[in-house]
């Protein structure tokens, strides 16, 4: 359990400080932001950055693959899952449109040859969990479940990132225990992975909750994969 404690510090630490120094660098010339791409209004119809989310996965993603004890495909797969759909989630923040909305309304618009940044976002966190998932499973149904639970969360935390802080709180409230089970476990690689976007999350979750600033689709996605 004390190796696997001293990872899971040190993938919180390293989430945390590359998180917030993410955010503090892109928040830095805010005005620029992209003409206001980057600026969304709150439930109270206030403006606040998506910036944010950008941070989340640079800090998360530096931290699976600074953070020792994991072995080079878990590395790869973590950065590949929480990177990538971080990625998809952030085209979605920045091109997506309201014509189409949720999983039914994407696949109804794609049925009919309307191919919408939310259906490229289905699309490609699917593939995305597929490809994490081929690196740490065993043969092609160990690939295909964890693949799903992959694109499941990266997508089922996006549907909380709807009110101040509460896609990270539960987040925090989900990675909690998977933390504590790891180490109970004695698996040093599942509590250094499970720290790493515990921390990334926790640094941020300020800001979030003081409302200026949200995960959005970039970061809601990555902090669901990861996990």
């Amino acid at each position: 359990m004390a190796r696997g404690l001293l990872y899971a510090l040190a993938g919180a630490a390293i989430g945390a400080v590359a998180a917030r120094a993410a955010y503090s660098a892109f928040t830095r010339n805010r005005p620029a932001d992209l003409g206001g791409r980057w600026t969304r209004k709150n439930h109270r119809g206030e403006p606040i950055t998506l910036l944010e989310g950008p941070a989340f996965v640079a800090g998360s993603g530096a931290a699976a693959a600074l953070t020792p004890g994991l072995t080079p495909r878990t590395r790869l797969a973590a950065v590949l899952a929480g990177v990538g759909t971080g990625a998809l989630g952030a085209y979605d923040d920045l091109y997506g449109t309201t014509s189409s909305k949720g999983f039914k309304g994407h696949l109804t618009a794609l049925a009919r040859g309307e191919v919408t940044s939310g259906a490229v976002k289905i699309l490609g966190i699917g593939a995305t969990g597929l490809g994490a998932a081929a690196l740490v499973s065993d043969g092609p149904v160990d690939t295909l479940v964890n693949g799903a639970a992959i694109a499941g969360a990266a997508n089922l935390a996006n549907l909380f990132d709807l009110r101040p802080g509460r896609a990270i709180k539960v987040g925090l409230l989900a990675g909690g225990p998977l933390l504590a089970v790891s180490l109970l476990r004695s698996s040093p690689a599942a509590a250094a992975l499970a720290a790493v976007p515990l921390g990334a999350a926790a640094a941020l979750l300020p800001d979030d909750l003081g409302e200026r600033a949200m995960l959005g689709d970039a970061g809601a996605n990555s902090l669901g994969a990861l996990l």
